[in-house]
């Protein structure tokens, strides 16, 4: 089990956190009802399928399942983020003296967002919830 305070990793039998004296409260068993009829997995993965855009329509639909709903609220805050980089990069991209530089930094975010759209897509499908460190804290409020 983790706390849910600072993420430290405790025994199954454990009440308190080891590392901040946090209570731990068992996760919930999983829920498999959902809004759309599907497995949650196939949500969760459906949610980073077209990064934002897939995002915003699994949270605009699903009502039930949290965690179809955390993966649809990471994959807004992730790739919308990530949208907004890309856009800026290709602006800053035309100026002369440092245009290059953000051409570079452009190519760097692709093949990152690309690697991180493939982890999640699969953690989604494994069941796991997978909390990157800023967007997870956003979508486990907002989910």
């Amino acid at each position: 089990m983790f706390c849910p305070k600072c993420g430290t990793e405790n025994a199954e039998s454990s009440k308190f956190c080891q590392k901040c004296g946090s209570m731990i409260v068992p996760e919930p068993a999983k829920s498999t009802d959902t809004s759309l009829g599907i497995e949650p997995n196939l949500g969760g993965l459906l949610s980073y399928a077209l990064g934002w855009i897939t995002g915003l329509i699994m949270i605009l639909l699903e009502k039930k399942n949290g965690f179809i709903r955390f993966h649809a609220v990471q994959s807004m805050v992730v790739f919308g983020a990530i949208t907004v980089m890309l856009i800026a990069f290709g602006i800053l991209d035309g100026l002369d003296v440092v245009g290059s530089l953000f051409w570079a930094l452009s190519i760097a975010v692709w093949i990152l967002a690309v690697i991180l759209w493939i982890v999640l897509m699969v953690k989604a499908y494994q069941g796991e919830r997978y909390k990157l460190p800023v967007a997870g804290d956003i979508a486990e409020k907002n989910s």
